[in-house]
């Protein structure tokens, strides 16, 4: 039985996109709540040597973060997950590289005003949204990444998945992620990836 499930992303990652599509599917089918959580791949990577390609991305990622931070702290959970969702389809299988305008589209889908959107260039919750960050990266280590998730106070990272299975295939997948993070012993189970992100949901049956 599944009590309680937390799921740390940030909102530009494709992989975690991937994954939390997944993750909602097995909510839906078993019918408990998650609770999501931001986190950072700027903050992770502050002090480490990245590519001038991967540096380069950082503002923009760093802009959405702390966008759902600043909703999280001022209209609660439920707007976290609503413009994750908002966020995640225009800019993943959306495609949109425009931060500015992939924004304003969220909001708007989201109901929130557009003046909004000074908080993806401001560091007036980056407190909090580093907090949250470092509540999920400290549970799993610093040498990983984005998804984090937490079932019943075991943490993992990932999986990577690519495409999100749907129906019996999530629900199998899940019990086996979850059997193996069970394992006090369990630490790493890894493959190189083989395809990119694959937005459609084709895997498994409804």
């Amino acid at each position: 039985m599944t009590d309680s499930v937390d799921f740390w992303f940030d909102p530009s990652c494709p992989w975690a996109w991937m994954t939390s599509r997944w993750v909602d599917e097995v909510a839906r089918l078993r019918d408990f709540e998650v609770t999501w959580h931001v986190m950072s791949l700027a903050v992770l990577n502050e002090d480490q040597d990245v590519s001038a390609e991967y540096a380069a991305f950082f503002p923009r990622a760093l802009k959405y973060t702390r966008l759902v931070a600043a909703a999280g702290e001022l209209h609660g959970q439920k707007m976290v997950k609503a413009l994750y969702d908002a966020l995640g389809v225009l800019i993943h299988p959306g495609g949109s590289v425009d931060a500015d305008e992939v924004i304003l589209a969220a909001l708007a889908e989201v109901g929130l005003p557009a003046d909004f959107a000074a908080f993806a260039d401001s560091d007036e919750y980056d407190r909090e949204m580093r907090a949250s960050h470092f509540d999920g990266i400290n549970r799993v280590g610093q040498d990983v990444g984005t998804p984090v998730i937490a079932v019943n106070g075991v943490a993992f990272f990932g999986p990577v998945i690519s495409p999100a299975p749907m129906g019996d295939a999530a629900l199998a997948l899940w019990d086996g992620v979850v059997a193996l993070a069970n394992y006090d012993g369990f630490f790493e189970l890894k493959r190189s990836r083989i395809r990119e992100p694959i937005f459609a949901e084709v895997v498994g049956t409804k």
